[in-house]
């Protein structure tokens, strides 16, 4: 199963592919995409549904799977993230690509065991299971990479109810 994991942002947004074989776990690449504040919305929204549906045509994943929306202080930064996760959704969808969508917290639990682990915690974590020489980098790529092992890790049943 190949599965493309991203971390929904508009100013910076993370993806990572991982491939899950016989029960091994490795990463095909990841990166991020980063757009300037000045730059108008549809534009950058335009980069990653554009960058999504170009991994897609590459590595043809069986699953696009999203950390969801966390909802704090800022009202703006959830509506800007809600944006851009409409943006990977609908490049998915386009192409036929089922998306899962997990909160942070078990994505967490699923890479660290621990639902409030610090992103330190999570990317020298993703670097331990998928055998990287170093800490994916920037952090975004690291938590795109960690969604798609929680996908990729998941049971049938828990991917079927997400």
């Amino acid at each position: 199963m190949k599965v493309l994991g991203i971390d929904p942002g508009t100013a910076a947004c993370g993806y990572g592919l991982v491939h899950e074989s016989d029960g091994r776990l490795r990463a095909t690449c990841h990166g991020w995409w980063h757009t300037s504040p000045r730059d108008r919305l549809e534009t950058r929204l335009l980069t990653i549904f554009e960058g999504v549906q170009a991994l897609i045509a590459e590595h043809a994943p069986d699953a696009v799977a999203l950390e969801e929306s966390f909802v704090g202080a800022d009202a703006r930064i959830a509506l800007s993230v809600g944006q851009a996760r409409g943006a990977v959704l609908v490049a998915a969808s386009s192409v036929g690509v089922e998306c899962t969508e997990y909160a942070p917290a078990s994505v967490k639990q699923a890479v660290c065991g621990y639902g409030r682990a610090d992103k330190q915690q999570v990317g020298r974590m993703v670097k331990a299971i998928l055998s990287l020489d170093a800490i994916p980098e920037p952090n975004h790529a690291a938590d795109a990479l960690a969604v798609a092992i929680c996908h990729a890790l998941a049971s049938p049943l828990l991917r079927k109810a997400s």
